[in-house]
C-alpha cells in the first residue's frame, strides 16, 4: 500500500470498503432465490465466522477476544442484529439499489437520536436537510393510497435499529478495537439468524451454488468491516466520511448489471436527496469542528486533543 498516495488511503479504502459491502449484498440476494432469507442470513454467518478467526489472530487481537462479549458490545450487536434481520427480507424483495438507498438515511437518523438522547443541537440548517433526506426516503419507497410497501419498511426499520446501534455504539469504551466490535457483530448476527430461521423458515438443502456464494458473501463482509476499520484508521474523518455514500452507486450498478434493475426517475431523485443531505451534513460538522480548533488554538486554552467522531455505519 505504501505505492498509494497518503492522502488518498482512506477515501480509497472507504470506496473498497463500500464496494465490498455491496458485493455481499448481490451475493445474498442472489442467494435468496433458492433459500429462505435468514437460512441465507445464517449461512452467511457461519462464512464471515470462518473468514474473521484468521483476521483476528492476524491484526493481533488474540488478547481482546474476551471483549467480544462485553456488555456494551453486545448491546450494540443486537440491534444491528434487529436490523440485519429486517433488511435481508427487504433485500431479498426489492432492488438492491432502492433497499441500500433507504439504509443510508441511517445517520439522519443518527443525528436526531443524539438531539433527543444526548441533548446535541441540531441546528435549523441540519434540520432542514434532514428533511430532505427524509423526503429522498419516500420518494424511493414510493407509497401509494394502499399504503407503503412492508418491504421497505423492513428497509426503514433496518435504518432505525442502525442508528440505535451507532447510538449505543458511542457507549462502547475506546479501548475496545473496531474489528472486536465488527467480529462481535458477525457472531450476535449468527445467532439471530439461526433463531429466526428455526422460528420461521423450514430449511432447504442448499446447493454447491449457493454455498459458493455465501462463503463469497461472508468473505466481501469481512472485508467491508476491514478496509471501513482501516480508512478511518488511515483519514481524517472529514475527509473519509463522505466517501461512506459511494455506497449507493455502488448498489446502482450491482443493480443495472446483475439483476437488470435500474431505480425508476422518482427512486433516482429520492437517492439524489438521500445521498446529498448526507454529504452536506457531513461537510458542515467538519467545518464546524475546523473553526471550533481554530477558536481554540487562537484563546487562551490549550487546544486539547481532539477526539474522532464515530464514523458512519458500515453494513451489518
Amino acid at each position: 500500500m505504501h505505492f498509494i498516495p497518503t492522502a488518498l488511503r482512506g477515501p480509497l479504502f472507504m470506496v473498497i470498503a463500500t464496494g465490498s459491502y455491496v458485493v455481499n449484498d448481490t451475493m445474498m440476494k442472489l442467494a435468496t432465490t433458492g433459500l429462505p432469507p435468514y437460512e441465507v442470513l445464517f449461512l452467511r454467518g457461519v462464512a464471515a465466522t470462518l473468514w474473521s478467526i484468521p483476521l483476528l489472530f492476524m491484526l493481533g487481537y488474540a488478547r481482546q477476544v474476551p471483549q467480544l462479549v462485553d456488555k456494551r458490545v453486545l448491546v450494540r450487536n443486537l440491534f444491528e442484529t434487529a436490523g440485519i434481520v429486517a433488511y435481508v427480507v427487504a433485500l431479498a424483495n426489492m432492488p438492491i439499489a432502492d433497499a441500500s438507498a433507504l439504509a443510508q438515511i441511517t445517520p439522519l437518523l443518527v443525528i436526531i437520536g443524539a438531539s433527543m438522547f444526548f441533548g446535541e443541537k441540531i441546528g435549523a440548517t441540519r434540520l432542514g436537510l434532514i428533511a430532505l433526506g427524509f423526503i429522498g426516503a419516500l420518494m424511493i419507497a414510493q407509497p401509494t393510497l394502499q399504503g407503503i410497501s412492508i418491504f421497505a419498511l423492513l428497509a426503514l426499520a433496518n435504518a432505525a435499529f442502525g442508528a440505535a446501534r451507532d447510538l449505543t455504539g458511542q457507549r462502547v469504551a475506546a479501548e475496545v478495537p473496531g474489528m472486536i466490535v465488527a467480529i462481535s457483530a458477525v457472531l450476535v448476527v449468527l445467532l439471530g439468524a439461526g433463531i429466526m430461521h428455526l422460528l420461521f423458515e423450514r430449511w432447504v438443502t442448499p446447493e454447491p451454488y449457493h454455498l459458493t456464494l455465501m462463503a463469497g458473501a461472508g468473505l466481501f463482509l469481512i472485508s467491508g468491516h476491514f478496509f471501513i476499520f482501516m480508512a478511518y484508521r488511515v483519514g481524517p474523518t472529514g475527509v473519509v466520511a463522505p466517501f461512506f455514500y459511494s455506497f449507493t452507486v455502488w448498489a446502482v450498478i450491482s443493480g443495472l448489471l446483475v439483476f437488470g434493475e435500474f431505480p425508476n426517475p422518482l427512486a433516482i431523485g429520492g437517492i439524489l436527496l438521500v445521498v446529498s443531505s448526507g454529504l452536506i451534513i457531513v461537510m458542515l460538522d467538519q467545518r464546524k469542528r475546523r473553526q471550533t480548533g481554530m477558536k481554540e488554538t487562537n484563546g487562551t486554552a490549550p487546544l486539547s486533543e481532539p477526539v474522532p467522531p464515530a464514523p458512519l455505519p458500515g453494513k451489518p
